[in-house]
């Protein structure tokens, strides 16, 4: 784990790219010896017009005031134990916003900052947080359903690194399972996290019926837009097995 961020450290990363009405994406960078890491942050816009982020990545001043152009950022979610990085500087820069995490990562984010809620207090109808069945509630999931289809925001139960920048990323990428060739569960994650494969699975397959699921957003690679239900359906028979 990478020593926790106590001040705006901004690395490397994209622009704010939308991929559906109030749903909202960056992708980042993490130095590493040898290469840099891709790191990604989801921004949903919710009906009562604040905005929720997922695993926070400090940005740049003009995209920092392109996102508080879409409302105030009301909720800081931490989807998991190694997604605290940066949270502290974004609690310091907006000290009303509520900090989310699934209830089995409080003790370590609590190390960085008060948690404010472990449970769904969104308040948005249209979209449910959770946490990942199977991985002593380590993990949080989000499933957001709009009228432009369905999207999943996962962390790190599947991956999708499929151009790892640089040597050391290649070789972490390779042997911890992000994703290299096709997405999947992080064999790293699976050992650390999963304690009941057949549970975990059981969510994967709940969520590849979902009705008009269009695209996978994930912590770590780019995001799954390609047959979602079959990435779901593969991801869950090798987790089962």
């Amino acid at each position: 784990m990478s020593k926790l961020n106590e001040e705006w450290k901004v690395e490397k990363h994209g622009p704010i790219d939308k991929l559906a009405d109030g749903l909202y994406t960056v992708a980042g960078e993490i130095d590493m010896p040898l290469g840099h890491f891709p790191r990604r942050m989801t921004i949903v816009a919710l009906q009562g017009g604040g905005l929720a982020v997922w695993s926070a990545i400090p940005l740049h001043e003009p995209e920092m005031e392109q996102l508080e152009s879409m409302g105030p950022v009301q909720f800081l979610i931490v989807p998991g134990v190694g997604h605290r990085l940066d949270i502290k500087p974004w609690k310091q820069r907006y000290p009303a916003a509520k900090v989310v995490c699934p209830p089995g990562a409080r003790e370590a984010v609590e190390q960085a900052v008060e948690v404010d809620a472990t449970t769904d207090v969104l308040g948005d109808p249209t979209v449910a947080f959770m946490a990942v069945p199977g991985v002593e509630e380590k993990e949080a999931a989000l499933v957001i359903r709009r009228a432009d289809g369905t999207t999943l925001v996962v962390n790190d139960i599947i991956a999708n690194v499929r151009h790892p920048d640089g040597l050391g990323a290649k070789v972490m990428a390779r042997l911890m399972g992000f994703g290299v060739k096709e997405p999947q569960m992080p064999w790293v994650g699976e050992k650390m996290f999963v304690k009941d494969h057949a549970a975990v699975a059981a969510a994967l397959r709940t969520w590849a019926a979902e009705p008009g699921l269009a695209r996978i957003v994930v912590s770590h690679g780019d995001v799954i837009t390609d047959q979602p239900h079959e990435v779901l359906e593969k991801i869950a028979a090798d987790v089962a097995e």
